[in-house]
């Protein structure tokens, strides 16, 4: 099946970036992620394929500050797609290796004439501090 012209083109975008950055379609699935995220996820997108969201939020998270799942639809890629505005949040996301990232995200959708074709979420790696902590020692 022929992917539509936005995202082949956002595709080539990303692999040009060196921050990290996912694209999904207007369904979740995750389409591609550039070096960058391979490099923080612990597994080139070459390894790991085109994946529907239950399977990518699984292995990646994204977690909360208290290691619990970030319900799917609180996501920036989801808010991307479903509102047609860009998202912005902060939360944890898991490497392959079982290792913990603190990261912030923003995505924004990828529009067509005809509606949604997608999003394109860019990441990295947090300074804020987690809910609850006031930066003071213990």
């Amino acid at each position: 099946m022929q992917k539509p012209v936005e995202l082949i083109l956002a595709r080539n975008l990303l692999s040009s970036l060196s921050t990290p950055a996912f694209l999904v379609d207007q369904g979740g699935v995750l389409v591609f992620y550039n070096e960058a995220a391979g490099t923080l996820l612990g597994k080139r997108f070459e390894e790991i394929g085109t994946v529907g969201p239950d399977e990518w939020v699984s292995v990646f998270g994204p977690l909360d500050d208290s290691g619990n799942p970030v319900p799917y639809d609180e996501l920036p890629l989801v808010i991307s797609i479903r509102d047609g505005r860009p998202a912005h949040e902060t939360f944890q996301i898991r490497s392959t290796d079982g290792q913990r990232h603190r990261i912030e995200a923003s995505a924004f959708p990828i529009l067509a004439a005809h509606g949604s074709r997608g999003a394109i979420a860019i990441f990295w790696p947090s300074n804020a501090p987690a809910a609850g902590d006031d930066g003071s020692a213990p």
